[in-house]
């Protein structure tokens, strides 16, 4: 994470909940960066699709290269539009896929489009709402046929409480094809109690979890990203050593009796007992 450099006259939205969205310039990888209320919450190179800089993105990006054969299109819903990173790398590594994104804010989608448009033909359909509400009603034709489901939805610097359920998250188990990958960005701090709660849960609902993430933040040495991956399928054993390579490095990718003892004692969240995720300190965005 980092905080982006905002000028008072670049291109912005006002969202539902008074915080300002925009669309500033990177200077640190060129392309772009949305900030959300001083929070980075993407980054956008036009000319290139396939550069992922935010690391837990990039992590992302490995898990989605493994799926299905190298180029084959995909069905892939994503809860939580940012700036259409994922779909547009979605589209730039296997064109012709079917793509659908739910995103709360009209506002932030209309000032992406504008600022960075997507690729003329990318068959990418955004649905306005709640992600949990407007998920639960997607069409009978795509439950059961996601190849990919993206849960990366953030309030400013937090991920909503009704997100992070066992509801919730056998919604999203039910979208997914018998062999498609759900893949979740948790962000936590020192002692990662929210991220084991949600590997917990997501184990609850998907009998097949790894999660990835840097090694500190995995140790719960500092706050960051942590990717969960999980399907209702074995996650092929051979995933793991490309995974690792694939980097961001220092890479570390959990699984089996390791992710075991990462959820020891851990709660499974429900509607009745979850809590936001944890707001991280601002010195978390500075470079």
């Amino acid at each position: 994470m980092a905080r982006a450099h905002v000028e008072d006259d670049e291109p912005q939205a006002r969202l539902s909940d008074g915080t300002i969205a925009r669309v500033v310039p990177s200077r640190y990888a060129g392309g772009y960066e949305l900030d959300v209320d001083g929070t980075p919450q993407s980054h956008v190179d036009l000319d290139d699709p396939a550069h992922l800089h935010f690391e837990y993105v990039a992590r992302m990006g490995a898990v989605i290269d493994r799926l299905r054969m190298p180029g084959q299109p995909l069905t892939a819903i994503h809860l939580g539009a940012g700036a259409l990173t994922l779909p547009r790398y979605v589209e730039h590594t296997r064109p012709g896929s079917r793509q659908q994104v739910i995103e709360l804010e009209q506002p932030l989608v209309d000032l992406v489009r504008a600022r960075l448009p997507l690729p003329r033909g990318a068959q990418v359909r955004v649905r306005i709402g709640d992600a949990r509400d407007v998920a639960g009603r997607l069409p009978a034709g795509l439950q059961g046929t996601a190849d990919l489901v993206v849960s990366d939805v953030f309030a400013g610097a937090q991920t909503p409480a009704h997100l992070t359920t066992v509801e919730y998250f056998r919604i999203l188990g039910g979208l997914l094809a018998p062999d498609g990958v759900l893949l979740v960005n948790v962000a936590d701090g020192a002692g990662l109690a929210f991220a084991r709660r949600e590997v917990a849960t997501v184990r609850e609902v998907l009998p097949e979890v790894i999660v990835l993430a840097e090694v500190q933040t995995l140790k719960g040495r500092r706050f960051g990203n942590l990717v969960i991956a999980a399907s209702p399928s074995p996650l092929p054993v051979e995933w793991l050593p490309r995974l690792m390579a694939a980097g961001p490095h220092p890479a570390k990718v959990a699984q089996g009796a390791e992710l075991d003892e990462f959820v020891r004692g851990a709660r499974v969240a429900t509607d009745a007992d979850a809590t936001a995720s944890p707001k991280p300190a601002a010195s978390v965005f500075e470079r």
